[in-house]
């Protein structure tokens, strides 16, 4: 099975590098995603937010936790606009995450993707790059230095030394929380909007709670 999932991610990833873009991966790297996308598995982990000023892709300074995240679900990617491998792929699926949640996103639902080459990934570029992706509200597109990006992305448990050979990873979680769960691989956007849904309830369940025993909800 995993076998024909990698044939089946390196069939996409031509079809990713098709159409006027330049193929800025080898082969074997392209392998390497296939085989990375084809290990499809979440598990929990443990986030933390650094403290430091980001750009979105209008250029806005914010600051991940106190600006996005606060008290909203998250779901969260990691991609650099010339990848022509995993990056669109992670993008598209979040994309059918946010048509799939409607009018969530940018209520109590936000999207954030994270470029991981902020040398080349300025906010024009990553404007241009999310216009592919994006259809409404609630999905910020961040970069900024290079310190900064790397302090986020070891806060998050993403960063890497190699961000061309980064795997394919969407976080999701309740900025109440710092439990949050990885999805690695192409994760069906499905089940990442049954986590958000999940979360949502459980957020319902535990006003209830408060409520019923007299507390402030």
């Amino acid at each position: 099975m995993k076998a024909m999932t990698a044939s089946i991610a390196l069939a996409l990833f031509g079809l990713v590098g098709m159409g006027g873009q330049v193929q800025a991966h080898s082969m074997d790297e392209h392998a390497q995603h296939a085989r990375q996308a084809a290990d499809t598995r979440q598990e929990g982990t443990q986030v933390s937010f650094a403290d430091v000023s980001l750009l979105d892709q209008n250029g806005k300074p914010v600051r991940l936790s106190q600006d996005l995240v606060r008290d909203r679900i998250v779901v969260m990617g990691f991609i650099y606009t010339s990848c022509t491998t995993v990056c669109p792929l992670v993008s598209s699926i979040m994309s059918k995450v946010q048509q799939q949640l409607g009018g969530r996103v940018g209520d109590d639902v936000q999207l954030v993707s994270i470029s991981i080459d902020p040398q080349r990934d300025d906010p024009p570029r990553l404007l241009g790059y999310a216009k592919k992706f994006q259809s409404g509200p609630g999905w910020s597109w961040l970069t900024g230095s290079p310190q900064a990006i790397n302090d986020t992305l070891k806060g998050l448990g993403t960063w890497t030394a190699d961000y061309r050979n980064h795997p394919p990873l969407i976080l999701v979680g309740d900025g109440r929380s710092d439990h949050w769960t990885r999805f690695y691989g192409f994760t069906d956007p499905a089940l990442l909007v049954k986590r958000v849904q999940e979360l949502g309830a459980a957020r319902v369940h535990a006003r209830h709670t408060a409520v019923a025993q007299g507390e402030q909800p």
